[in-house]
Formats: C-alpha cells, structure tokens, sequence
C-alpha cells in the first residue's frame, strides 16, 4: 500500500498538492482525530508525532520524496495498525475526518482532494482488523 498514486499530466498527486497544502491537510486532519470520540481511544493525546508519521508517509504515498520510509523504514501499515482496534465504523470515523480536513483545506483543489480520498478510501478498508462492537 505504499506506491505512490499515478502520474498524470500535472505530475503526481503530490506535486500537485504540494507540501505546504499537504502539511496544512495532515494538521486540519489530526484536528479533527483529536475531536472524534470513535477514534480518541486508539490515538495518544498528543498527535505531535502521529502527526509528523502521517506527513512522511503521505509525502511518498502520494509520490514525492519517500520520507517515512528513510526515517521509520517500510511503513508496513497493516502490520503497524494491528495493535489498535481498528473497525469499519473507526474506518468510518477517519474517513470522515479526512474528507472534512480536505474540505476545509482551499488549497487542495476538488480533483486531487477526490483522487486522494479514493485513495485512503482503499487503505482505511485494509486497516479494519475488528468487528464493530453491537450497540448496547
């Protein structure tokens, strides 16, 4: 899960976010994470460093400068993501987050918030490794 999202005319998906844009997305993102009661469990409470992997990782993702991988090594996502309870509805839960950030996030055009969006998309169904607890 960790090649980088297709060329297109306009280059990769990173270059055409740009890291500031993209820097901006990961810190309105972490804004919302920090909020949401399906996802506050699972995540410190400083996201500093949460934060500053999650920048890394979508930098190469996205097809720019393969940062996580020289500082932490190979994310192995599923692999890293399988000590903490990850069901669809928490999957649910990022998701939304993500789409509010890069809604909130005018320096992202709709196009590439769209492409990058499909493509979490994927990955958050690969991270799920729980049943959603039954209501109670």
């Amino acid at each position: 899960m960790t090649a980088p999202i297709s060329l297109n005319a306009g280059g990769s998906l990173y270059d055409r976010i740009g890291p500031d844009a993209l820097s901006a997305l990961v810190t309105r993102f972490y804004s919302y994470v920090a909020q949401e009661p399906q996802l506050t469990p699972i995540f410190p409470d400083d996201l500093t460093v949460t934060a500053e992997k999650q920048l890394a990782f979508l930098t190469g993702f996205l097809g720019g400068p393969p940062l996580y991988h020289e500082r932490y090594g190979h994310p192995r996502l599923r692999a890293r993501h399988l000590p903490f309870e990850i069901t669809p509805a928490r999957a649910r839960a990022w998701l939304a987050c993500m789409n509010a950030a890069l809604r909130d996030t005018p320096q992202i055009g709709s196009d590439d918030a769209r492409e990058l969006y499909a493509a979490l998309s994927r990955v958050a169904v690969h991270m799920v490794n729980a049943e959603d607890h039954p209501a109670s």
